[in-house]
């Protein structure tokens, strides 16, 4: 069995139960080491057989995984969740044409924990009820189909989770702020980078200043930026109506007084 795992973004403590779990009884691990933190293997047990797919190409993790049976089990662990920018795709290919048994673990984003350490909501009602996850193009532009990327969601104005962009600053604030952007110069922004670990770094910021911002981080990979209002530092004008006592839902009722009252609930006993 092959398990494509999620190592969550960055905090050992961060990978999910299931994941950890197949750590820990796995023969075979092959890890991103340039974006995985070392310290997340430590669930690992002595003597598994590692390969740090840093230095790997699709076909040299193929080897690895064609060098064993089906029997022996095998991680390969992606950062944060691997059904984002995971390249699991093509791996999966792989097992179905030699019929080789996998599953799919996932992963906490990068995008929550870079939210968790800003302390935003990204979807405030009145504000933006989308998250755009995009990248710029750069040198695999040839993997970008048409009217994606930053510069065509920029008109939309949702909140926007830029990945793999953080080498080429002042594009990616000249794309934010492409004609017809919803985006400003003064739109709020923030640079997480090694976001969840033990040197995370925040910056807010703004668009306008998001280039200089970036460059002074000195990070050009593992950093993430976020892009909206919803990350404005004020109080939320509109209340959520999923709590709202005058919405009812199928768990909540609008009594005859105009209030609401709860169903009862199925682990309920009465004494």
């Amino acid at each position: 069995m092959i398990s494509f795992v999620g190592a969550g973004p960055g905090a050992p403590d961060l990978i999910t139960l299931r994941g950890a779990a197949r750590l820990a009884k796995a023969d075979v691990v092959v890890w991103a080491g340039s974006l995985v933190p070392e310290a997340v293997l430590g669930h690992c047990r002595p003597g598994v057989e590692l390969h740090d797919s840093a230095t790997m190409t699709l076909e040299d993790v193929l080897e690895v995984y064609a060098a064993h049976t089906d029997q022996t089990r095998i991680v390969r662990l992606h950062s944060g969740d691997p059904a984002v920018y995971g390249a699991i795709a093509e791996q999966m290919d792989w097992c179905l044409a030699e019929g080789r048994s996998f599953e799919i673990v996932p992963g906490v984003s990068s995008v929550g924990a870079a939210a968790a350490a800003l302390a935003r909501e990204l979807t405030i009602p009145g504000v933006s009820q989308s998250v755009v996850l995009t990248r710029l193009a750069g040198r695999t532009a040839a993997s970008m189909p048409e009217g994606e990327g930053v510069a065509a969601f920029a008109p939309h104005g949702a909140t926007m989770a830029v990945f793999l962009s953080a080498a080429r600053p002042d594009e990616l604030a000249a794309e934010l702020l492409t004609p017809g952007s919803g985006y400003g110069s003064d739109t709020p922004a923030a640079i997480v980078v090694r976001a969840s670990g033990p040197d995370e770094q925040v910056v807010r910021t703004t668009v306008g200043r998001l280039a200089d911002d970036l460059r002074a981080t000195g990070a050009t990979m593992t950093a993430l930026v976020l892009v909206g209002e919803a990350l404005a530092d004020r109080p939320v004008l509109q209340r959520s109506h999923l709590y709202e006592p005058s919405y009812t839902t199928a768990y909540r009722l609008r009594s005859s007084t105009g209030s609401t009252q709860g169903r009862a609930s199925a682990r309920h006993r009465d004494p």
